[in-house]
């Protein structure tokens, strides 16, 4: 994948203003290349700064977060927040605990969500948030301490007309309830739409925990609707086995397909008679074991330690761990087994060279910016239904979603069959939310 002059010379100056951050330069390289027919065509993007206005973030927050575990030793941490583009609407985008998150990792995830938050067609802009806080083996009264001392910091930041988070990796509504307390505690306001994804009783929506992995089959199915197939029947290799993954498999099991793979970052459990939701859900949720032990519940299946599940053949592929998990010689295999679609879970899960593979082989691929979409779609839903204060059912939001994906998976064809490039959800969601997102820029003028 190469880049005109004009746009190489800008993703080098890009790299130059942003050392060392990978992720975040993958996620831009992408875009650029993705746009390339819309800016050959609408060349006065350039005169307007659109691009260095699109890949630099409006604001970057980065505060210290002093904490006392269990032991009465003060923990410090460091905290995140990137408004990347409000264009559209407020911030919107998740928090991320865990060890490995840099201000790079955030300005990557924020960045993909510009895109993805387009899509869904509900007027939110893009942000992302978190810390290299690691939640694992830590108490809830340290959990607890924690998020209070995060949403100390970042409470005068944030707002239902200003900027929205939600959870990520490390956040579900546990945490959310943790922060929204605080939240409450220090503005002496019940802003519920401030946090998405809390509990029903906060003022949470039904099917928040469910929406991501289900958006993702729902694409999934759209798309293997558009070339004559469905799941019934179809074989899937699921990545991950917390909450995406987990809803993912489920959905999967419901519209007939049967995922034989879940992974977690131990290795990976092959059960070829379909993933035991209940002993997954005890193992994983319940009592927060390793998939190790998976076997011990069904003999029949088998564990394999430190290998990741892409060498397993499939029909359907869905990677929903985290980014680039999915290399080249993963996706060679893939292929060489015949694999018909792969749907990302994940934000960018797949390399840029497993990316081209697929597309090479005639691969069904659906990008995390659109797949993914899910998750916010319906936190959006959750602030229409906080700002209204209405309480919405189960079916409602899941028939409201499944309606987003649908719409979502149709914008993203029928953008990739204007440009001659029939098939490529790549091309199709990157030109798409680009475009969404450039009109709302130009509509709000030079700032």
């Amino acid at each position: 994948m190469t880049l005109d002059s004009v746009s190489s010379t800008l993703y080098e100056a890009f790299v130059r203003k942003n050392p060392a951050e990978t992720e975040f330069h993958q996620a831009v390289y992408e875009v650029l290349h993705a746009i390339q027919p819309v800016l050959r065509r609408s060349p006065e993007l350039r005169d307007a700064a659109i691009l260095e206005r699109l890949c630099e973030p409006e604001r970057q927050l980065m505060f210290r977060v002093v904490w006392t575990d269990d032991s009465r030793r003060v923990q410090v941490n460091r905290g995140f927040r990137v408004g990347f583009n409000s264009a559209l609407g407020p911030y919107k985008g998740g928090l991320r605990f865990h060890r490995d998150v840099t201000l790079g990792t955030i300005k990557f995830l924020a960045f993909e969500q510009i895109f993805k938050n387009a899509l869904t067609g509900l007027g939110i802009g893009a942000g992302k948030g978190g810390s290299d806080f690691d939640p694992t083996g830590r108490s809830d009264t340290e959990i607890m301490s924690f998020c209070q001392a995060f949403m100390t910091e970042l409470h005068r930041h944030i707002g239902p007309a200003t900027d929205v988070p939600a959870g990520d990796i490390g956040v579900g509504s546990r945490e959310i309830g943790y922060l929204f307390g605080q939240y409450k505690r220090l503005t002496n306001r019940y802003d519920s739409g401030t946090l998405t994804g809390k509990d029903p009783l906060l003022g949470g929506i039904p099917a928040r925990p469910e929406a991501t992995g289900y958006g993702t089959v729902y694409f999934l199915q759209a798309m293997l609707a558009a070339r004559g197939e469905s799941l019934d029947g179809y074989t899937a290799v699921v990545s991950g086995s917390g909450n995406v993954a987990f809803h993912a498999i489920a959905k999967l099991r419901e519209l007939g397909a049967v995922p034989v793979v879940c992974s977690d970052s131990g290795g990976y459990v092959h059960d070829p008679a379909g993933i035991d939701l209940e002993v997954l859900r005890d193992l994983k949720v319940t009592r927060r074991e390793r998939l190790s032990a998976y076997p011990e519940h069904v003999p029949s299946a088998r564990f394999f330690p430190g290998e990741f599940p892409w060498d397993v053949p499939c029909d359907v592929a869905l990677p929903c761990a985290t980014q680039n998990e999915l290399d080249e010689q993963d996706a060679l295999r893939l292929v060489k087994n015949d694999v018909r679609a792969v749907a990302e879970g994940a934000n960018m899960p797949c390399t840029p060279a497993a990316v081209q593979i697929f597309r090479e082989a005639g691969v069904a691929l659906a990008p995390g910016k659109a797949a993914n979409a899910g998750g916010v779609a319906t936190s959006a839903l959750e602030m229409r239904q906080n700002a209204a204060r209405d309480r919405w059912t189960f079916d409602h939001t899941d028939r409201t979603l499944r309606k987003v994906m649908e719409d979502i998976h149709t914008e993203c064809l029928s953008t990739a069959e204007e440009h001659g490039l029939s098939g490529d959800y790549v091309i199709g969601a990157n030109i798409a939310g680009f475009r969404t997102v450039v009109a709302a820029m130009e509509a709000n003028g030079y700032i």
